[in-house]
């Protein structure tokens, strides 16, 4: 296990921008101007470390009626396939658990379904395409 932090974005900003500009923007293509948005000041924003660093990050933003969205989750490629991305998703849904959330929606990468299958994640609706990448609407109901 790898320590997490939840942050607000003042907090977390200079460390999540730093992993989400290499994934999302150098290594996925995605334009810069669409990587920051409206809900990062918001969102409860988890950052994991690993060798002292900060490794990964991922964002719950709270929606109507006992939802919430996780997303712009990100692993630095040399801490990936070591269970880091699992340990940031299943933080933030105990995190909504604890605070009343009873759905979970996400945004997934085609190319990243399975993961998110074996996390307890369901997929909803068609494919489509966001900045540039195929997604698919996935949602982890509560019980």
């Amino acid at each position: 296990m790898h320590p997490i932090s939840i942050k607000s974005w003042p907090q977390a900003m200079a460390e999540a921008i730093s992993i989400r500009t290499i994934v999302f923007v150098r290594e996925q293509g995605v334009p810069k101007e669409l990587e920051l948005d409206e809900f990062d000041v918001g969102a409860q924003h988890a950052l994991i470390y690993a060798e002292s660093q900060c490794a990964g990050t991922a964002r719950m933003v709270r929606l109507m009626n006992g939802k919430a969205q996780i997303g712009r989750m990100a692993v630095l490629s040399q801490y990936r396939k070591q269970g880091l991305g699992s340990q940031l998703l299943n933080t933030l849904v105990e995190l909504g658990r604890l605070q009343g959330i009873a759905e979970f929606e996400l945004h997934a990468q085609v190319s990243a379904l399975g993961f998110y299958e074996k996390l307890g994640f369901n997929a909803q609706g068609e494919i489509y395409e966001e900045a540039g990448i195929l997604h698919r609407n996935m949602i982890l109901l509560l019980k």
